[in-house]
């Protein structure tokens, strides 16, 4: 097990200027969503290198759902990658960039997995995703999600290869059941995230429009919910060996969406009229119990 403890000689969160600090909380505040809070659990500079983390996967996300051009999307994340290789030589530019830098060199995230997020929003910029391949499936799971993971448990404080594997279940489970809940949203967009081939094995059309009214799309749905299932038990088992305070976060994900994938099975698939969703009292209930457990 490698325990990465939070070491600094400032007085502020990862040594950061505390103007850059806000900056980066605001991007964090401005996207509406409950990340922010849930991260208040942390010690302040693994919060604020959450922070760092969310707001990089918020702004090269936003690129790839933008409307515009395919080519002009794909250049604004290759500028991208060439800022994560500024920061991976030294080279810090603004308030986002020096707290992102500060979160690099205190935990030891690798540039490889800023890159393979970075690949993932590439996957959906260069147009609508549309009943992939298993391969190509598993490979987006493992870009937009596994490896926000894998640099997730680091800042965390667990950098072992038991931590990795959390990263790697966890994420896929998180991201199967994303897409299991959003079927219907996505296909208003022209994406349609399920494999091919179990798609055609239930005679589920390979369009998004189609899929959303196929007979064969809740078998189709049951069967991905059980590999999301599978995934929660693996990155479960891998959290015992894990620094256990360190994976206090991951825990608190795995049940709110562990609870999410249930909610989703209890409704099923042939009415996607209704998104599933978690009222704030349960969540906080999940989160409570998760955290004790």
């Amino acid at each position: 097990m490698v325990f990465l403890r939070a070491r600094h000689d400032g007085t502020t969160p990862l040594g950061c200027d505390p103007t850059d600090l806000a900056q980066v909380e605001a991007v964090v505040k401005a996207s509406g969503t409950s990340f922010g809070k849930g991260m208040q659990i942390l010690p302040p500079d693994r919060r604020y290198g959450m922070y760092a983390v969310y707001a990089f996967c918020r702004l090269v996300d936003d690129i790839a759902d933008d409307e515009g051009e395919a080519q002009d999307k794909s250049d604004r994340l290759d500028a991208w990658r060439a800022r994560i290789a500024r920061l991976y030589a030294g080279q810090a530019d603004d308030a986002l960039d020096r707290v992102l830098l500060a979160t690099i060199r205190m935990f030891g995230l690798r540039q490889e997995d800023f890159n393979a997020v970075i690949d993932g929003m590439e996957m959906d910029a260069r147009g609508p995703i549309v009943a992939p391949d298993e391969a190509t499936f598993d490979l987006y799971c493992d870009r937009v999600a596994s490896a926000v993971g894998r640099l997730s448990v680091r800042v965390f404080g667990d950098a072992s290869a038991e931590a990795d594997r959390v990263a790697y279940h966890l994420g896929r489970a998180l991201q199967i059941t994303n897409i299991l809940r959003d079927v219907a949203e996505d296909a208003r967009i022209g994406r349609l995230y399920l494999p091919a081939e179990l798609l055609s094995r239930f005679d589920v059309p390979l369009t998004p429009e189609g899929a959303c009214h196929a007979p064969g799309l809740d078998s189709v749905g049951r069967i991905l919910a059980g590999r999301a299932r599978d995934h929660f038990r693996a990155a479960d088992a891998a959290m015992r060996r894990c620094n256990r305070r360190a994976m206090r976060p991951a825990r608190v994900m795995e049940a709110t969406y562990a609870a999410i994938l249930a909610a989703q099975e209890r409704q099923g698939w042939r009415d996607l009229s209704h998104r599933v969703s978690l009222s704030r009292p349960r969540k906080l209930l999940i989160a409570a119990r998760a955290l004790v457990a």
